[in-house]
């Protein structure tokens, strides 16, 4: 283990010193920005100082490495930190790749890990006021929380002929990868006004700036819109159909028959047990010795089922059953027709489209800084390695350079503890195993020892169904214990059970019976148990 740990750091060391070396074959005039955390960033970042960031910010070691990063250290905070660019960085002309690493230390449930490149200070802000208001050109990166689970893109782009900034989002973006390991975010923009979204380098996302299908609203407004001066003339009649004028309900329509009505048919079954109630006190009970009238109350004998109501076809008062009403119609209303007057939904007339222009490429505005401003439920998200370059092949090469052997490191190290859970979690499971054979043979699980049995040789083939065994085995033994306690109640009978068979109708009629009679059982019980109750003492 420790020489395969050796090795790898050794490939480490002599991809860092190879990426040094191919960093300076490309033109420094390529690199527009970098920052890597190696040095602490006071005084080089600027906080925001308004109340409501109050997460604090540090520079830390990411987990496992010697490498640096920007944390955010605290949970359910929110956080805004900014960098002011040496020299603004123009969108319009060539190639721009922006990218940067994160990690999620501690993953990510409910954030945003996301960056805003923001535009010159003459648009209205200042770096130590910065907020949620201060104005962007891109705002690029993962952000996750319920249903949301996206990687941004935005851009925030002047209307020429309004003066309005208006938000375009990418339209189906890629999704956070959901693990702790450190992840690199690019997006490219290209001259012929394609984006690209790669994670770890692998492209996710191809969009057009100018594709409809592609942002959120378009970048190029419709040519026509509704024109908000015109409004629905007030007979405008837009119901398809409407009530028959000429309908009259019928002379014999009863409204006010019932639903359903006792079925006179129906008879009491023979042998049926007037006098005898569904239960009797138990005989067999016996009021206990520590039992004191004065402190427990009156005691009652616990009731069981009438054993003579389970010889019989029932007992206890014998109801009718309900049966359908042939006569039943409900509320009366007038057939539906074709409404004459119909014109179909109204909808306001197009006229062209004050603020429509035509476009080549996106009037993107400049970079003057970039800012983090997030609220998260997470702490330990580290963020490193910011690039903003003209070339993907330099984008490329730090990747290559300061992202792959940190997610190579990590990722043998994640396979590892895999491993390591994986071999304890076999043990384990042989335990629980071992220890739920010895269960199956307990005596009082009797008839179900069996389907005890099945349960675990199943399991044994999908050991990750260990969880789900236990607990239904777990299910079978306290109900085994509470029939042994407490005895199972026999099923009664229907009270209708003896009845003629009866036509469709009656038959609904006596499945509602049916329930109306397991209401009334369920409310016996519900009566009973306050005797039951009394036959312990209170605590």
């Amino acid at each position: 283990m420790e020489e395969r740990s050796r090795r790898m750091w050794t490939r480490y060391a002599l991809l860092l010193l190879a990426g040094c070396f191919v960093s300076q074959l490309y033109a420094s005039s390529d690199v527009k920005f970098y920052e890597s955390f190696d040095e602490a960033f006071d005084g080089r970042w600027i906080v925001s100082e308004k109340e409501e960031y109050n997460g604090v910010w540090k520079h830390a070691k990411s987990e496992g490495h010697d490498d640096h990063g920007l944390l955010v250290s605290e949970k359910a905070r929110k956080y805004a930190i900014v960098k002011e660019l040496d020299d603004v960085v123009d969108l319009k002309d060539g190639t721009v790749v922006l990218q940067y690493e994160v990690r999620l230390q501690d993953g990510l449930e409910c954030g945003g890990a996301y960056l805003k490149y923001l535009r010159p200070q003459e648009a209205g802000w200042i770096p130590k006021e910065f907020n949620n208001e201060s104005p962007y050109t891109i705002m690029f990166g993962p952000d996750r929380c319920g249903a949301t689970n996206k990687v941004h893109f935005i851009l925030k782009h002047k209307n020429p002929k309004s003066g309005e900034y208006i938000e375009h989002h990418l339209n189906f973006p890629p999704s956070v990868p959901s693990d702790k390991l450190t992840h690199v975010y690019t997006a490219v923009l290209k001259p012929d006004n394609e984006l690209l979204i790669l994670i770890d380098g692998e492209e996710k996302k191809n969009a057009s700036f100018l594709s409809e299908d592609d942002f959120e609203p378009s970048l190029i407004p419709a040519q026509t819109i509704p024109d908000p001066e015109d409004k629905k003339p007030e007979d405008w009649d837009e119901r398809e159909k409407i009530p028959d004028p000429d309908a009259k309900k019928p002379d014999d329509w009863d409204e006010d028959a019932p639903m359903e009505i006792e079925d006179e048919e129906a008879e009491k079954p023979e042998g049926w047990l007037d006098d005898e109630p569904e239960e009797i006190d138990d005989p067999e009970a016996t009021k206990p010795e520590d039992w004191v009238d004065e402190e427990d109350g009156e005691w009652e004998a616990p009731k069981i089922d009438n054993p003579k109501c389970a010889e019989g076809p029932g007992c206890g008062e014998w109801r009718r059953p309900m049966k359908s009403n042939p006569a039943y119609k409900g509320k009366w209303h007038a057939p539906l027709i074709d409404n004459p007057n119909y014109k179909g939904i109204w909808k306001p007339r197009d006229i062209p489209n004050p603020n429509y222009f035509e476009l080549d490429r996106p009037n993107f505005e400049p970079i003057a800084a970039i800012g983090i401003e997030i609220w998260t439920m997470q702490d330990g998200i580290l963020f490193d390695n910011i690039l903003i370059a003209s070339d993907e092949r330099v984008a490329e090469s730090y990747r290559k350079t300061a992202w792959k052997p940190k997610f190579d490191a990590e990722k043998e190290k994640q396979k590892a503890e895999e491993a390591t859970i994986s071999g304890g979690l076999k043990g384990f499971q042989k335990v629980v195993f071992d220890l739920l054979y010895k269960v199956a043979d307990i005596p009082l699980l009797g008839e179900h020892k069996s389907k005890v049995l099945d349960l675990l040789e199943k399991a044994e083939t999908k050991p990750n169904l260990t969880v789900g065994v236990v607990i239904s085995i777990v299910i079978v033994i306290f109900t085994v214990l509470l029939k042994l306690t407490f005895g199972g109640k026999k099923q009664q009978p229907a009270r209708a059970t003896g009845e003629p068979k009866k036509s469709d109708g009656a038959e609904a009629s006596t499945s509602n019976s049916q329930g109306a009679t397991e209401e009334k059982e369920e409310q016996n019980e519900d009566a009973a148990a306050a005797p039951r109750r009394r036959t312990r003492r209170d605590n």
